[in-house]
């Protein structure tokens, strides 16, 4: 399967490129052509010999050679990759993709990729979890690199967390996949909705919720991938995706992503509904800022517009119709009642009780119910791993 494939490997000065010598032989082993280039502090972890004795290529750590007087170009191994795989990532590297400070071959070869690119970042949980870090890899998503996610367990400090390289046989297995890329939403045309709905309380404040938008962006990055035509409509979110095949309309309010829906659900085939949309809002929004000293005693509330079940109503035949619920007790059975009562075809259940799960995180749980009554029970997984669960649920 990869056979012939050109894989540029990117080592930074992480412990967890001891892990590394063995995705090479893997990928030797999988017939792919690999050059690997490494940071200055990469070789205080392992060591250029063995990474060359692996790959069958030298090992690239400056742009020049000075054993044997080459310059090494970054932008003819960015032209040459058919996928540049950086791990494992430091906080300080993935600060330096993210912002372009090209100080280091690493880094100028990263921007010079003409081919997709995984970013594996390693470092301890504290770190991975800084607003900055968290940032940082926000905007690498948002400019359409793909992130695998580090595992939670034992680190370097001693910590047990979020932080730890994935292992080499699942990066494999992440680079086959990628080569291997289904295409069975080829002429499909998908609407999916995602992240929160904001609902004014007066111009600086609002009713909302702690949806990041996440799970609604992955499942347009990987229906999109697959060859769909998408359209994402998104509530106030801070993400944003370039990949080719989504059309984004964003919108703010329940009122203003009813509209968005309703003008465009006819055309398409297939409607996943993940945004996590007010069910109330202030009936007389103030137009001026409340004083803190005419705080009204009670706020009006009024509901928003189902849109979930007025797409429902409106389903054509052969149109299928994908809800979430997040339910808190009773779970499955509330989740089924949503699904029947909403007219769909599958819903998707979150869990509060998962941690790692659901609003603002990088994973989720989901189980998937179908309207014959079957239920597909997930795991604790990525959202790109959830969206491409889902995804394959639709397709049967």
């Amino acid at each position: 399967m990869l056979k012939g494939k050109k894989i540029v490997i990117g080592i930074t000065g992480s412990i967890a490129a001891y892990k590394i010598p063995l995705l090479i032989r893997l990928l030797i082993k999988e017939e792919a052509l690999v050059r690997v280039i490494m940071t200055l502090t990469a070789k205080d972890f392992v060591t250029p010999l063995t990474l060359a004795t692996l790959s069958l290529n030298p090992v690239i750590v400056e742009p020049f050679d000075p054993e044997n007087g080459n310059w090494n170009n970054h932008v003819d191994l960015g032209q040459w990759a058919d996928l540049m795989l950086f791990a494992p990532v430091t906080a300080n590297s993935l600060g330096k993709m993210a912002h372009g400070i090209a100080d280091n071959f690493v880094i100028t070869a990263y921007l010079s990729a003409k081919c997709s690119v995984f970013i594996a970042p390693a470092m301890d949980l504290d770190m991975y979890h800084h607003q900055s870090t968290q940032r940082n890899i926000e905007l690498l998503l948002s400019y359409g690199n793909t992130i695998i996610e580090p595992q939670v367990g034992e680190l370097a400090s001693g910590l047990s967390g979020p932080g730890r390289l994935e292992e080499p046989e699942k990066i494999l297995q992440i680079i086959k996949t990628h080569f291997q890329t289904k295409k069975d939403f080829i002429k499909k045309k998908i609407l999916i909705t995602a992240g929160p709905t904001y609902e004014k309380i007066d111009p600086v404040r609002f009713i909302g919720n702690y949806s990041s938008g996440r799970m609604g962006f992955s499942l347009a990055e990987e229906a999109a991938s697959r060859g769909a035509e998408v359209l994402l409509i998104a509530g106030p979110t801070q993400l944003s995706t370039f990949q080719k095949g989504i059309t984004t309309i964003k919108v703010e309010s329940a009122e203003e992503m009813y509209q968005a829906c309703m003008k465009n659900a006819d055309q398409a085939d297939i409607i996943i509904m993940a945004a996590a949309v007010a069910d109330y809002k202030v009936k007389y929004p103030h137009t001026k800022k409340i004083k803190k000293g005419e705080v009204p005693r009670q706020i009006d509330l009024v509901p928003t517009p189902d849109i979930l079940k007025s797409i429902g109503q409106k389903k054509r035949k052969n149109q299928i119709i994908i809800g979430f619920a997040l339910e808190t007790e009773n779970e499955i059975e509330n989740a089924q009642k949503k699904l029947k009562a909403k007219n769909l075809d599958f819903i998707v259940l979150n869990s509060t009780k998962e941690p790692g799960a659901g609003f603002n995180t990088l994973t989720n749980k989901v189980d998937i119910i179908d309207n014959k009554g079957n239920v597909i029970f997930g795991t604790l997984k990525s959202k790109k791993d959830v969206a491409s669960d889902i995804l394959e649920t639709i397709i049967g």
